[in-house]
């Protein structure tokens, strides 16, 4: 099959589909950058749909003193809840406290206190976490989320699910989000400023030339190859950033990539609140176990060394009993693996700054920019709740690698859907089932929480549920399949129930399946018509 050229040139080609990936498009393009962007997968297809879902500072990272990294986190925080208040949500966490708290031996702050007291031998005393919670208080300039209270779990609901000698607990505020769908949001607003977004689309090779780059991808659902030109390329391959530099783009650089697997496992709903749980384990390590899609919770995450981008990553047996225990030395209700009904893994492509351990390795990002010739900008390392200022960044430095005036505009500026005030929630779903009665209150909470207002674009003007089309059950119709397949990539089931919505914990495998053939079937009808 024959190389297809595409005649323009861009001024930025970005390799990934991530959060990282699809921020930079997103920013670039509301800057008048024109954009093409291509995804080997589907959008969030890696590390970007297996994080443990939280906008958040980053507490722990303090005992690394990662100040900066912690202040950054603790701003964006409030920035983006008011830009997505449908996929991101504010949470309180109880922290129980007991006096056989440990730290993780390679943090600056044990190393210290075991300088200048050693007879603590380890332990996190009471006055290190209140200090450390009241840094997290302030470093951010909170305006929105309420700060932190000391709770009793001594007959409060709280403390129902924890074991007895567990009586005093701090508790402290953070954020949800949806981390997939707030990928393909990025992409979708990316999109209607004119970036161009390629999905199952592989980067085969990139030529670079003194002023522009010559990108040759790959169509993987239809062997077709395009062949792009662009003035500076973004790697922004996640797991893959290090193959991309070495083998893709063929830079001669030192900079590495640390791939440190993260995993979580899902169980039955642990709580009758919902709030989440910050659990800290006397190896050092913490853990989170958080109300998840209503009737599950979710807990995680570990942190271990990741060979192979290539090798999926898995939720080990290891790794699965290892964050039982450590939530049985917790809860109440003792678990075993068999109450485990789900389980995911991500691998997060930290910057290798050489730390003796996958939990100390820097969770700041890296951005470095080689102009030899044509530039590009290789992106390391990163979190979830800096993307949008790990876009600035980036952005500072194509603006200047390409010679363009460009200034920052993303704060505050809604996602999609998320055209509403943060505490309108409630009214935004109350409002929804009384223009669609058939509605009731989980299935019109699904979808103001993953589509905000243009949840009644999708509804129409459907007077009942029949007029939604097919029922692939769990609430999934086919008129909201063929809204995520028109408008948000999906292509395929797997698309649909576990990165656009996560109701592949509740649709069979069999439902599954009939969604995937009804997809296929749709795909081909379009082909046909073209």
């Amino acid at each position: 099959m024959g190389t297809e050229d595409q005649t323009d040139i861009v001024d930025i080609f970005v390799i990934g589909g991530g959060i990282n990936g699809c921020g930079i498009a997103r920013d670039a393009a509301g800057r008048g950058l024109s954009v093409t962007l291509a995804e080997m997968s589907d959008l969030a297809s890696a590390t970007s749909s297996a994080s443990t879902k939280l906008f958040h500072g980053g507490l722990r990272y303090l005992e690394f003193f990662e100040f900066r990294l912690v202040r950054e986190a603790l701003i964006e925080r409030e920035v983006l809840l008011q830009a997505m208040p449908h996929i991101s949500w504010p949470m309180r966490f109880v922290l129980p406290y007991h006096r056989d708290m440990r730290f993780e031996s390679a943090t600056p702050t044990s190393r210290l206190l075991s300088t200048v007291m050693p007879w603590m031998k380890g332990r996190r005393p009471a006055w290190l976490i209140r200090l450390g919670l009241f840094l997290y208080d302030t470093l951010g300039g909170r305006k929105i989320l309420p700060g932190t209270a000391t709770l009793s779990l001594k007959g409060t609901p709280e403390g129902v699910p924890l074991q007895d000698h567990f009586e005093t607990a701090y508790e402290y505020s953070d954020c949800w989000i949806e981390d997939s769908r707030l990928v393909v949001l990025n992409a979708r607003d990316a999109e209607a400023r004119g970036a161009q977004i390629l999905t199952r689309a592989k980067v085969l090779s990139a030529d670079r030339s003194a002023d522009h780059w010559t990108i040759e991808v790959e169509d993987v659902v239809t062997g077709q190859r395009t062949r792009h030109r662009s003035r500076m390329v973004v790697n922004a391959g996640g797991p893959w950033v290090g193959e991309l530099l070495q083998g893709t783009i063929r830079l001669n650089s030192r900079e590495g990539v640390r791939l440190v697997r993260g995993s979580h496992i899902v169980t039955g709903r642990l709580t009758d609140h919902d709030k989440c749980y910050f659990f800290q384990g006397k190896d050092g390590r913490i853990i989170f176990a958080i109300p998840y899609e209503t009737d599950f919770t979710l807990i995680g995450t570990t942190d271990q060394d990741h060979a192979d981008p290539d090798q999926r990553p898995v939720c080990t047996p290891e790794e699965q009993q290892y964050l039982i225990d450590f939530a049985n030395g917790y809860f109440r209700q003792q678990m075993t693996r068999d109450d485990i009904v789900w389980t995911y893994s991500g691998v997060r492509p930290l910057y290798d700054d050489g730390a003796s351990s996958a939990t100390a390795a820097t969770r700041d990002y890296t951005l470095k920019v080689d102009t030899a010739g044509a530039p590009v900008l290789n992106v390391f390392g990163g979190k979830i709740t800096t993307y949008r200022r790990l876009a600035e960044s980036a952005l500072e430095k194509i603006s200047a690698a390409l010679g363009r005036d460009t200034a920052p505009w993303t704060a505050g500026v809604a996602l999609p859907g998320g055209d509403f005030d943060v505490w309108d929630v409630e009214r935004l779903i109350a409002d929804l089932i009384a223009g669609y009665p058939f509605l009731d209150d989980r299935w019109a909470r699904r979808l103001i929480r993953a589509y905000g207002t243009e949840a009644r674009k999708i509804l129409g003007d459907a007077a009942t549920a029949a007029n939604m089309g097919r029922d692939f059950g769990a609430t999934l119709t086919e008129a909201e399949v063929r809204w995520l397949m028109a408008q948000e990539y999906a292509r395929t089931a797997e698309d649909v129930v576990w990165r656009r919505n996560k109701l592949g914990l509740r649709l069979s495998n069999e439902e599954v399946q009939a969604l995937d053939s009804w997809m296929e079937d749709q795909r081909a009808a379009v082909a046909a018509a073209e």
